[in-house]
């Protein structure tokens, strides 16, 4: 058993930023990435979306974030954030954070889609992901309060009298560990990879969200997830993360067109190409599953003022083989952002007793039914901060309870196991994509209930003379993870019978009033009607 202060499971940026924030309090900071840098906010070519140009408001922001979120998001909470904007690019200026500026040393500021004005800091242009996680991570390796735990998998949370006592972690030196904490923060990232085509990164397994649930704690929204309009359509990505064309391309000029050369979105929504994410997304969609091709044409970009602004960009397209000056790239969807996830109160708290949560394994009621663009980095940052400060004025302590250490998984044979993984994904990808609709997300779910019993088949006792492999265990447990959170996700699918934002059902087209609130579950719920 080892005991620590304060848990921060997660190495994105609301993992990073709360451990800094708890600073000089010890915090053991747990990740399953081999590196510390790690998560899908090191991919973010978007920026950090804040009401700080000379015609902008935080008022402005929040009536665009509150249009964005089709009427489920909190207004309160929404104006909150809005109005931290500044003071959060200001935290990350002192954080040493080298944000991009116009030739008279104000902030450059981009406009995206769904924003009225330019709001949208960069640091490297299109490379503000890994710029800001670079410097985060460097800050972490600096202070000594913070204790990094890499390559180490969260395997479950351990709740006594309603209380978190810590977790259950297997880590590749150490084997299975108890960490005794009382307080325990989630901010593991999002579900990404239970989709075949998806921007996150591998690790983007739904962790947190899935130790959440076992926990019994409220979950809230899952129906709702953003599919980037255009990732790079690669034919040999086999499943793996699809390179992402960011949405401030458009926002610079870039247009949309179909296999005939003609710009589609003119007749699909006034905005054009920079109508809201879900509206390019199902346009794009449509196209794709009548068997047309879908193209993103920079090159009005690559020849006016913002040539130098997209470097990411640029070398994603040639590392694929194509020259985006000489022709439109092909694209398609792919699951991107989890609106819903982990519900919390304003300062981050679960509904399960010393438990936290912040970025988007958490769901604050902010981005409602569709995120705004470049929201996701803000809010990450402000809830890491006020998790931070809140954990600050609780009483940690301890107790003697000692966690039993569970016995590792035996798997039969990997190749069935990514069998099913890859079933769980193609699924997802089919039945509960960017166009839904009942009878699929039934059929969906009892497919998916096949699966996640035949995954809690595989384990089998364990032989203390000779345990399985680290690999078989993490790959076991985030399939475990993965698989729980897509039954999730089209349970929750399924009982919305409305379209709303990013949700999209082809039997319930329209927004219905009694479906306008939030849609909060546990995984009780789940077993109950099924």
């Amino acid at each position: 058993m080892q005991r620590d202060d304060v848990i921060v499971v997660g190495s994105g940026m609301g993992g990073l930023v709360c451990a800094l924030s708890l600073a000089p309090r010890s915090v053991t900071l747990i990740t399953k990435t081999p590196q510390l840098l790690g998560g899908s906010s090191l991919w973010a070519q978007g920026g950090i979306a804040a009401a700080v140009g000379p015609q902008d408001s935080p008022r402005a922001h929040a009536a665009d974030t509150l249009s964005a979120g089709a009427g489920l998001s909190d207004p309160q909470r929404t104006r909150e954030l809005t109005d931290e904007g500044a003071a959060s690019l200001e935290w990350l200026e002192k954080e040493g954070i080298p944000f991009d500026r116009d030739l008279h040393g104000a902030l450059a500021l981009a406009r995206e889609a769904a924003h009225q004005y330019p709001r949208v800091a960069h640091a490297g242009g299109d490379t503000t992901g890994q710029v800001l996680m670079r410097s985060l991570t460097d800050r972490v390796g600096e202070a000594s309060a913070i204790t990094v735990l890499e390559d180490t998998f969260a395997y479950d949370l351990v709740v006594r009298k309603g209380h978190i006592q810590g977790l259950v972690a297997f880590s590749r030196n150490d084997g299975w560990v108890f960490h005794s904490a009382r307080q325990v923060v989630l901010a593991t990232g999002g579900i990404g990879m239970a989709w075949w085509h998806t921007t996150n990164p591998v690790e983007a397994t739904g962790d947190g969200l899935a130790m959440a649930a076992r926990a019994g704690a409220k979950l809230t929204n899952l129906e709702f997830v953003q599919f980037h309009p255009t990732a790079l359509a690669l034919e040999s990505s086999n499943g793996a993360r699809l390179p992402l064309l960011t949405e401030a391309l458009r926002g610079a000029g870039a247009v949309l067109l179909d296999e005939s050369g003609n710009r589609f979105m003119l007749s699909e929504h006034p905005s054009a190409d920079l109508a809201p994410r879900d509206v390019v997304a199902r346009a794009i969609q449509r196209k794709t599953r009548a068997g047309e091709s879908v193209f993103l044409d920079l090159r009005p970009v690559l020849s006016g003022k913002h040539r130098d602004s997209f470097p990411q960009a640029i070398e994603t397209a040639r590392s694929a083989g194509f020259d985006p000056y000489m022709e439109p790239l092909p694209i398609t969807p792919a699951a991107h952002y989890h609106m819903g996830g982990i519900e919390v109160d304003d300062v981050g708290r679960t509904s399960v007793d010393g438990l936290w949560a912040c970025g988007e394994a958490a769901t604050t009621g902010i981005h409602g039914a569709n995120r705004l663009a470049s929201n996701s980095l803000l809010e990450a940052l402000v809830y890491a901060r006020r998790v931070a400060r809140e954990l600050d004025n609780e009483d940690a302590g301890h107790d003697d309870y000692v966690a039993a250490i569970p016995a590792g998984p035996i798997v039969a044979t990997t190749e069935r196991l990514n069998d099913m993984v890859d079933a769980t994904r193609k699924i997802m990808s089919r039945y509960v994509g960017i166009l839904r609709n009942g009878s699929d997300l039934d059929s969906a779910y009892d497919r998916l209930s096949v699966i996640g019993r035949q995954i809690g088949e595989l384990i089998r006792g364990v032989d203390a003379e000779s345990p399985p492999a680290p690999d078989t265990i993490k790959r076991w447990a985030e399939a475990r993870n993965l698989v729980l959170v897509a039954r999730l996700v089209t349970f929750a699918a399924l009982r919305r019978e409305e379209s709303r934002g990013a949700h999209y059902r082809d039997d319930y087209p329209l927004p219905r009033p009694e479906w306008r609130h939030q849609q909060s579950l546990t995984v009780d719920t789940l077993l109950e009607a099924h």
